[in-house]
């Protein structure tokens, strides 16, 4: 690493990993990413730090969402109990929401709602049995419910399992070829 490229924001006294670019514009959209990362986790009351900020990132950046181990190839420079203690945090202000993809492990992605959440973000997942991957069924209604009377719901999940486009062409292809 070339020196200088740790870089202090005073406002979030945060260290935010730079690589110094040749183009300034880069830099400076990079430090405004990691500013906008940093408030909103401040708006859902967490302090940003370093590695609170790179969990984010990394869930921010992904089209789908990701379980723990996931995460550990994606972020090679944490540990796992870091990223998990990250998660944990997450998922108790309501930054990151989680769902078991049906073999047990836990998967994240982030919630969509500013401060509080109030669930409106709920979606139905996809999990495909052959890759192994979960995804996000934006596009299919959430079904509605009411719960008996003296249940309350602190979390709902709905995981649909088969085969993504990509496996079940794979799948095809292999049974034509």
């Amino acid at each position: 690493m070339q020196p200088g490229c740790i870089k202090t924001d005073r406002r979030t006294n945060v260290l935010i990993f730079l690589y110094l670019c040749r183009d300034e514009n880069k830099q400076s959209e990079k430090t405004m990413e990691t500013n906008d990362l940093a408030d909103s986790l401040e708006l859902k009351g967490v302090k940003p730090t370093a590695n609170r900020i790179l969990v984010l990132k990394a869930l921010k950046v992904q089209t789908r969402p990701l379980s723990l181990t996931d995460l550990e190839d994606i972020l090679a420079t944490m540990d796992k109990s870091s990223i998990f203690r990250v998660l944990t945090l997450f998922l108790e202000h309501d930054i990151v929401h989680s769902f078991e993809d049906g073999r047990g492990i836990l998967n994240y992605e982030l919630c969509t709602s500013k401060t509080v959440c109030n669930q409106s973000d709920a979606h139905i997942h996809f999990y495909c049995e052959s890759c192994r991957k979960s995804f996000c069924m934006d596009d299919i209604p959430f079904p509605a419910f009411e719960l008996k009377q003296g249940f309350t719901m602190h979390s709902v999940s709905f995981v649909i399992k088969g085969e993504c486009p990509e496996c079940s062409r794979k799948h095809k292809d292999n049974q034509h070829g």
